[in-house]
């Protein structure tokens, strides 16, 4: 054998292999490119990732399967959307509208984003109707957590911070907004930390993280080790998503 065809015979093969195990490696770190409906992905969190974890994100709530909020000490509702504090909503960790404002159609519309009557829309559901990677985003299973809707509804867009003070507004759960400034209870700081660090690593270029809040989510990821239910609750959602979230695995 010609020392040409030895190196095709042995080499070739093994260059390819490598280039399909890199495909593999990166399909399975890199993004949500399996689900692409938001009403889908909140299915599939309430049946095959919360079905035996039905506890709220943010207070600690727990919840039926009707999504419906069970009373407790846990949560005291607060005088603004008091109806949706009853019920359990699906939160973006990342903020739709964070992520959103990076996509053209968001922004600016798009010519597929035109009403029955002709006129012509913009903003999040433009984006939805006509950006595949926006519904990827949005329905990204690792960045939707069970939330109290009326804690959901006040959080709205805002950043995570620090809050002086620990102004609260729950009752017993722990969690702060104030002045456009969300600060969630310190037992899920990592969570949200390695949620942001994520979607920013799965997004690039969707302006994630700021430098400042980079800093913030560092140090909360420090104080917060992954538990045993963060590390479950990922390993649910590779197996319906493909894809890992490596700040927790």
């Amino acid at each position: 054998m010609s020392t040409m065809n030895h190196f095709r015979r042995f080499f070739i093969p093994v260059v390819l292999l490598s280039i399909c195990l890199l495909s593999i490696s990166q399909a399975c770190a890199g993004s949500n490119t399996k689900i692409d409906s938001f009403s889908k992905a909140k299915r599939l969190l309430l049946n095959q990732v919360y079905y035996d974890h039905r506890i709220t994100f943010y207070c600690g709530c727990p919840f039926t399967a009707g999504k419906q909020i069970i009373p407790s000490d846990k949560f005291s509702p607060t005088t603004k959307h008091v109806k949706r504090s009853r019920k359990v909503e699906w939160e973006h960790v990342v903020p739709a509208q964070a992520f959103g404002q990076s996509f053209f159609e968001w922004r600016k519309g798009d010519p597929g984003c035109v009403d029955r009557k002709g006129k012509a829309f913009k903003g999040r559901k433009c984006a939805e109707k006509v950006n595949m990677e926006y519904r990827h985003m949005q329905a990204d299973l690792y960045n939707l957590v069970p939330a109290n809707g009326q804690v959901n509804a006040l959080r709205s867009n805002y950043s995570y911070a620090m809050i002086p003070g620990e102004p609260r507004a729950f009752g017993n759960c722990d969690m702060e907004i104030e002045n456009r400034k969300a600060e969630p209870c310190p037992e899920i700081h990592g969570d949200i930390a390695r949620i942001y660090f994520y979607m920013a690593d799965a997004y690039p270029g969707r302006g994630i993280i700021s430098k400042k809040n980079r800093k913030l989510f560092q140090a909360w990821a420090k104080e917060d080790p992954v538990d045993d239910w963060e590390r479950e609750r990922c390993a649910r959602i590779e197996r319906l998503q493909g894809n890992k979230n490596r700040f927790v695995n």
